[in-house]
This record gives C-alpha cells, sequence and structure tokens, in this order.
C-alpha cells in the first residue's frame, strides 16, 4: 500500500493516511492537529547550523512492506547487524514493521516489545499517557511533521520488578528514496526494572539514488529505582538527511544510559537530552561520530537536572575528514532547587583535514549554588609527531593515523557496556574510516 501526501503540512492527507491504517480515533486527531500545526512552525535552529537550507521535504510517502517469516528473509545488511540467536527483535522496512519476535518467557512476565503503530491499537492505555509527553508535538517545525508522519516505530513497556536482560533489538531500515521512513520510539520502564534496548538504523547499500529524510523521535521513561540502557547506531546512505531526537525523563533514583553511533554519510542532525527529574537521579551519555566528503553535522547532547543530589555526564569524540563539518554542543542546565546536583561533560574533535571543521561548544547554565559542574573541550588534527614515531617503527602512514584515530576513540568505545552495540560501533567505525 502506498498513500501519497500532497505536502507535510497537508491536515486532510494525515488523518486519511492514518484513517487508511485503521488507527484509533484519537490518534487520527492527534496526526491531523500536528499537520495543521506544522504549517505554522519554524524548523528547529541548531547552533551554527542552517538546516532549513538542506532538502527536509522529501519525507516520501507511506510504504507498507511485506512482512517476512524468519531473519533470514531479509537483506544482508539486517542480517549482519542481528546477534546469533536473538529471540526478541523488531524490523522495520521502509514505512512498517515487517517482523516482530518476543519471547514466551518476558510475553509471561507482562513485557510489551512491537512496532509502535500496533501499540497504539492494542496497548492505548499504556501508549497514550506517554506519546509526544518527553518531546511535544508543538516544540517546532519537525516535531509537527513527525507527530503528522510517523510510522512503524517500536514500543516497550517493562513492568514493575521487571528485569529483562537480555537486549531488545530493533534494526530499522530502508531501501526506497521514495518511501516514507518515520520511526517513532516510546519506551517505559516501571518502577525497579531494568531493560536493555539497542537499534540500528541503516541504508541498504546501492538501493537509493535519490534525496530522503528519515526523520525520528525517541521518547524514554524511566520510573523510580529503574535502569534503562539505549543503544542506537544510524548508518544512511549520502543523499539522505538524519534527524533524531531523543529525550529521556528520569525519576527518583532511576539510570539512563545512552549510546549514540552517528555514522552517516549524508547531513545529520542528532540531539540527546535527558530530563533529571528526581532526585538521585542519574544519566550517562557516550556519541561517536565520523565525518565525510562535505557532511554537515549537528550533534547536540544535554542534561537539564531538576533533582537533588542528580548526576550526568557526557562525552562525544568526533572524527572529520575532508570537507566533512561538525557542530558539537554539549549542554549541561541545573535548574533553581536541584542542589548537589552534579554534571560533567566533554567533547573532542579530531580533524584529519585541513579542509575539514569541528567546533565543539561546552555550555553550563547554573541556576543553584550549591552543585559541581565541569566541561573540558579540544579541537585538533593528528600529531605527527605521532604520526613520525609509529612510521620509525615501520607502520606506514596511513596505518599510523588509523592506530591514532582508533586511540581516539577507544576511550569512549572500550566503555561501551553493551557488547552487540560495542562490537557492530567498531566494525562500522573500520568501514567508514577506510572508506
Amino acid at each position: 500500500m502506498s498513500t501519497q501526501l500532497t505536502t507535510p503540512t497537508d491536515r486532510q492527507s494525515a488523518e486519511a493516511l492514518a484513517s487508511s491504517k485503521g488507527e484509533p480515533q484519537w490518534l487520527v486527531d492527534l496526526r491531523g492537529e500536528a499537520a495543521e500545526l506544522a504549517g505554522t512552525l519554524e524548523w528547529p535552529k541548531p547552533e551554527k547550523m542552517r538546516i532549513d537550507r538542506w532538502n527536509l521535504t522529501a519525507v516520501g510517502a507511506y510504504a507498507e512492506e511485506k512482512a517476512v517469516g524468519s531473519v533470514a528473509e531479509l537483506p544482508e545488511v539486517v542480517r549482519e547487524l542481528v546477534a546469533e540467536g536473538t529471540e526478541n527483535i523488531i524490523v522495520q522496512h521502509n514505512s512498517s514493521a515487517v517482523l516482530k519476535q518476543l519471547s514466551a518467557e518476558l510475553a509471561a512476565k507482562g513485557v510489551i516489545f512491537t512496532d509502535l503503530e500496533t501499540a497504539c491499537k492494542e496497548h492505548a492505555d499504556l501508549v497514550k499517557p506517554y506519546l509526544f509527553q518527553a518531546v511535544s508535538v508543538g516544540e517546532n517545525k519537525l516535531t509537527a511533521m513527525h507527530a503528522a508522519l510517523w510510522n512503524g516505530g517500536v514500543f516497550v513497556y517493562v513492568p514493575k520488578n521487571v528485569e529483562v536482560e537480555l537486549p531488545l533489538q530493533a534494526v530499522l531500515f530502508n531501501n526506497k528514496a521514495d518511501a516514507a521512513f518515520a520511526p517513532h520510539i516510546v519506551i517505559v520502564a516501571e518502577s525497579n526494572s531494568s531493560v536493555t534496548y539497542v537499534d540500528y538504523v541503516v541504508s541498504e547499500p546501492g538501493t537509493i539514488d535519490a534525496p530522503f529524510v528519515h526523520h525520528s523521535v525517541v521518547e524514554v521513561f524511566v520510573k523510580p529505582g529503574a535502569h534503562v540502557r539505549f543503544g542506537s547506531i544510524h548508518h544512511m546512505a549520502d543523499n539522505g538527511v538524519d534527524m533524531t531526537l531523543r529525550r529521556a525523563v528520569i525519576e527518583n533514583d532511576g539510570q539512563m544510559e545512552w549510546v549514540v553511533g552517528d555514522l552517516n554519510d549524508g547531513f545529520t542532525v542528532s540531539d540527546t537530552v535527558s530530563v533529571l527529574k528526581g532526585n538521585g537521579s542519574n544519566s550517562d551519555a557516550k556519541v561517536i561520530s565520523i565525518g565525510g566528503n562535505e557532511q554537515k553535522m549537528s550533534l547536540t547532547t544535554q542534561a537539564t537536572h531538576f533533582g537533588r543530589s542528580s548526576e550526568s555526564n557526557m562525552v562525544t569524540r568526533a572524527v572529520m575528514r575532508d570537507k566533512a563539518t561538525a557542530i558539537i554542543n554539549g549542554i549541561t542546565k541545573i535548574e533553581k532547587g536541584a542542589t548537589k546536583a552534579n554534571g560533567v561533560q566533554t567533547e573532542k574533535v579530531l580533524m584529519l583535514s585541513p579542509k575539514a571543521r569541528g567546533d565543539a561548544n561546552p555550555i553550563l547554565l547554573i541556576d543553584e549554588d550549591d552543585v559541581k559542574a565541569g566541561h573540558a573541550a579540544s579541537v585538533g588534527q593528528v600529531n605527527p609527531e605521532q604520526v613520525y614515531y609509529l612510521m620509525s617503527r615501520g607502520i606506514s602512514k596511513q596505518d599510523a593515523e588509523r592506530l591514532i584515530i582508533y586511540g581516539f576513540l577507544a576511550p569512549v568505545v572500550s566503555e561501551i557496556p553493551i557488547d552487540a552495540v560495542r562490537e557492530q560501533l567498531q566494525r562500522l567505525l573500520e568501514r567508514k574510516l577506510e572508506g
């Protein structure tokens, strides 16, 4: 099925598409209102990056793909990302979910792991209180457009006191430029529960020959004492624009871990925010990126502290090649009343070409006295003395530079607590650095 939208802000088309998919009336109404609102709002304005000059309207048409019975029926790019023996997996192909698997053991414990479109129909009582609550529909043109057009997606619900030991995995891939590709992810971890979620957002190599836009929103709700690990690696084609907003709301003594690998070949906006709402809440975010050719990338990581004795740590490391540009923003905001809060951030950029550009912007916004906050930022090129030393030991210049790059990224990669994410990230890093 393919339903063409006349424009991203057409209310009638958005509602017609939702109705044609059998979505509940509350969601049809939300989509229609969002589409209308999108026409009145402006695109987000990341620091030092004019994304309004990008092609942001190539959102495509909804294209429902045929379901498959197993991972073996999927393209190689998907098969190689699925860990051997994985029981819990969702695969989205272009606009729709084509494979959903959840172990009987987790289902018996009340865990829900399905695509978000299905969850809106079958678990509306759990979805409605959270959908577009961490990210507001009216935040900007991007969020409103996404609310009108999102498709497929993932919904994770972990009941109170339930520990999900094995990672839940999703692979979201596209291979048609004219197919809408806009997953929305909602994760709810109830009190004292724990879960690890890993996704890969990829383009099938050699299949996309026209501009496209991938717009995605992630909303994570960490209830008191809960622990959520979220790993995500994006590796999309060079003619695409990837715009992904991630938000986590963390309550008392909750823990949130972000691991993000932005390895796209096209333009990228990546915005990851932890809202430390509760006392004793904790957030740890690690972001890695490699840019090449004439890529433009806006990478923002933010922690907003409301809770007392809340802690945040943010680390971003980026490598820029050729004429690539990366604007890296780290924002630690400590609100009035967040006493004993502690926020630390580090941004480092390694440039491999004199024409590459990397800006690291650490920002501290402190409205409370009894707190700790710190930052470190650096931008530089490969040290020629290090290259010379390695070459004097019989290593070629190319291999010497590659070893230095791996050493630059290693402190982040080695600390990634999710084995599957760490292994795939290392594999993709090698591919991208080798061109």
